[in-house]
């Protein structure tokens, strides 16, 4: 008897694409550690690349525990999915949901990446001055209330703002509208810096900042074209269209702030790419090549000048968090309503699918909803995240030793030493080997003194007597070098010969002649004449039968002297 046929179908070319883009979009978060490291400032870096890391960690567990079936389960209702899937029971071979050609395992561990990254981006704009203690009660009770309710309403098919329409192809509104609220309200409970106002923020190691933006660029391919989860030609567009947005806001990002600063900068460039990419996000799937490079140039400018507003109206985003990927993902999102088009939207459908069957874009298909449909997701995800991250915030701060803000003296050393106890690089930094070596040296001085108080020498009241310090050498006494007298009317002049310098030896004595003259030996004191002796008294030494000036006659009575 034949063995029943699956009523699904797994295509191993499409469960390798999507393994391949899950471990791409692993290597995001790292990279994010380093290009927010790279921003920050050296006493604070390590603290930044922690904190990425421990998302994965604390993510991965809680999204195998809760966080999938929470999601994803396919008996969920409209705002949360429930139990069915905790502890990933009843993940195994067959799909998560209809349509799909990949095993719910892959799925799990591409989604779980997503989650890891979301929490990742939100502590940007909380660096270097958040305590890292709460850091993994936060993660894990942000991810549960805030990312998989969030991912539940848009990519869920039972989520009312999937049933609604919605269109986030990849992020804009999961990953990036809801770590930037985050983010916003991470800073509000916060504070500001201390130092915020001494406009103290220049990236310390750009470099990092490079590396970082190469990374992140280069997963973010697999984190929008592997989201169709199929390789096929709607992937294709989907990593054409993320690359040709992030080349336009670079190039847009560069030149607005050459017009504001006259310098081309590489922060400003990565800064770019990175608002080009987030803008992308949503529409990555739904529009065309030629619409992208419309995402990036809006998305460029807009994510600038919110830049330049923050900080002239003084909100202490650390790391830009909210004005580059909330900003970006708004536009974009914005965006896909205005050109998402059904053609695209077909690349990953079968050959001879009915168009009836396929998805309808938005303005450029006539479909007049679509952006506020779009707007109700903004929005809708903009509350809730803001809301509930702040409430989680206020109620972990309520807890002795859970305190989300770091001490002043801690911030001022930097929390990577602080709270760490490591460095990002091994040198020490100079001042603190100073305050060291002066510490040490009181010590040692402080050691000596007891060391003679406690040996007594019975001479010692007898030293004091006679005034006898043998202890004590005096170096660099001037020496008193007196003029010889030719003449007993001649005034006596009596200086204090010059030490040597560093500085008389680097430079040129004034007294040097630039032109080289036969040196006249000073006479000797047999061919002294009277009248020589009279002109002396006067001040005047002349050489006999020269006509030297006062200035020569002066120098020939050093050299005799």
């Amino acid at each position: 008897m034949d063995s029943p046929q699956p009523e699904y179908t797994i295509d191993t070319g499409n469960t390798a694409w999507t393994l391949m883009c899950a471990t791409l979009v692993f290597l995001m978060t790292p990279a994010l550690g380093l290009f927010y490291a790279g921003l920050a400032k050296a006493k604070n870096a390590l603290s930044l690349m922690y904190l990425t890391m421990l998302c994965v960690a604390v993510v991965s567990f809680q999204w195998y525990l809760i966080g999938y079936s929470l999601t994803f389960s396919p008996t969920a209702n409209f705002f949360i999915g429930d139990s069915t899937n905790f502890l990933m029971r009843g993940v195994g071979i067959k799909p998560a949901f209809e349509g799909q050609t990949i095993p719910a395992m892959v799925y799990m561990i591409f989604q779980a990446m997503f989650a890891c990254l979301t929490p990742a981006l939100a502590f940007g704009a909380a660096a270097e001055r958040m305590s890292l203690g709460p850091s993994i009660v936060f993660i894990f009770v942000w991810t549960t209330l805030v990312y998989d309710i969030i991912t539940c309403w848009v990519w869920n098919p039972n989520g009312w703002l999937f049933k609604l329409g919605a269109m986030d192809f990849a992020g804009g509104a999961t990953v990036h509208a809801s770590s930037g609220l985050a983010a916003v309200a991470y800073a509000m409970a916060l504070g500001k810096r201390r130092d915020f106002n001494e406009n103290n923020n220049t990236p310390h190691n750009v470099s990092f900042v490079y590396i970082g933006l190469a990374l992140l660029w280069f997963g973010w391919f697999a984190f929008n074209a592997g989201s169709g989860l199929a390789a096929d030609a709607r992937a294709a567009n989907s990593l054409v269209c993320t690359h040709l947005a992030a080349c336009v806001a670079a190039v847009v990002w560069v030149c607005i702030d050459w017009i504001y600063t006259r310098k081309w900068s590489v922060v400003g460039l990565c800064t770019g790419v990175v608002a080009g990419l987030a803008t992308i996000t949503p529409g990555s799937g739904f529009v065309s090549p030629s619409s992208s490079l419309l995402f990036g140039l809006l998305g460029s400018i807009a994510c600038n000048y919110a830049v330049r507003y923050k900080h002239k109206y003084g909100f202490d985003d650390a790391l830009d968090v909210f004005t580059v990927h909330y900003v970006g993902g708004l536009v974009g999102l914005t965006l896909t309503g205005i050109f998402a088009e059904r053609y695209i939207i077909g690349l990953g459908m079968p050959e001879g699918t009915p168009l009836e069957d396929i998805q309808i874009g938005g303005w450029l298909d006539g479909h007049w909803i679509q952006v506020p449909i779009q707007f109700a997701m903004i929005a809708a995800v903009s509350a809730w995240s803001f809301i509930v991250t702040y409430l989680i915030l206020v109620v972990i701060n309520l807890f002795p030793q859970m305190q989300i803000r770091l001490d002043e003296p801690d911030e001022v050393i930097g929390i990577d030493w602080a709270q760490m106890g490591e460095r990002a690089y091994g040198y020490i930094e100079w001042e603190e080997e100073m305050i060291r070596v002066a510490t040490r040296r009181s010590q040692q001085l402080q050691q000596q003194t007891k060391e003679a108080q406690g040996k007594k020498s019975p001479f010692r009241s007898i030293r004091r007597l006679l005034m006898i310090n043998d202890r004590t050498t005096v170096k660099g006494v001037p020496t008193l070098i007196e003029e010889p007298v030719l003449d007993y009317g001649q005034q006596k002049a009596i200086r204090m010969a010059k030490l040597p310098t560093g500085n008389d030896i680097l430079q040129r004595p004034t007294s040097v002649h630039t032109t080289k003259s036969a040196e006249v030996p000073p006479p000797s004191i047999e061919e002294i004449t009277p009248e020589q002796v009279g002109q002396s008294s006067s001040g005047t030494i002349a050489h006999s039968g020269s006509s030297s000036s006062s200035t020569d006659a002066d120098q020939k009575q050093k050299s005799r002297a």
